[in-house]
């Protein structure tokens, strides 16, 4: 696995936005995880969408394409770690957002989101951005 996808690439590709579904597609070999918090923030969406159960069956089939990853001890030291060093630098970014980052810098996996003016605040991120 070389990739986390991030929260706003999973919407994209399930409302079939390019140029996020042919770049999916193209990664998707080399593997794919998604943070159970990104999970979290699209069953948001789900249920309060017009139209929860089609929605729901389409991020049900997008997972199964791709590894879903939990928290756990290291990942909850970085987040610390990491928040508190952004919150010195007057830079903090959301709570899920540095959960989700932290996922991937323990992972050692490569960041795919087009919301790069929060990740890149993170030290030692890997972001690929469209």
């Amino acid at each position: 696995m070389r990739y986390l996808v991030d929260t706003d690439w999973v919407i994209d590709y399930l409302h079939g936005r390019e140029p996020v579904v042919s770049r999916l597609s193209l990664l998707a070999p080399q593997g794919i995880g998604l943070s159970i918090i990104s999970l979290a923030e699209l069953y948001e969406g789900v249920f309060f969408s017009s139209a929860p159960r089609e929605n729901e069956k389409a991020l049900l089939n997008f997972l199964d394409g791709v590894n879903l990853l939990y928290l756990n001890h290291s990942i909850c030291q970085i987040f610390a770690r990491e928040r508190g060093r952004l919150r010195a630098a007057g830079r903090i970014i959301g709570d899920f957002d540095t959960l989700i980052g932290s996922t991937a810098l323990y992972h050692g996996l490569t960041l795919l989101t087009n919301n790069r003016r929060h990740f890149e605040r993170m030290q030692g991120l890997s972001i690929l951005s469209i």
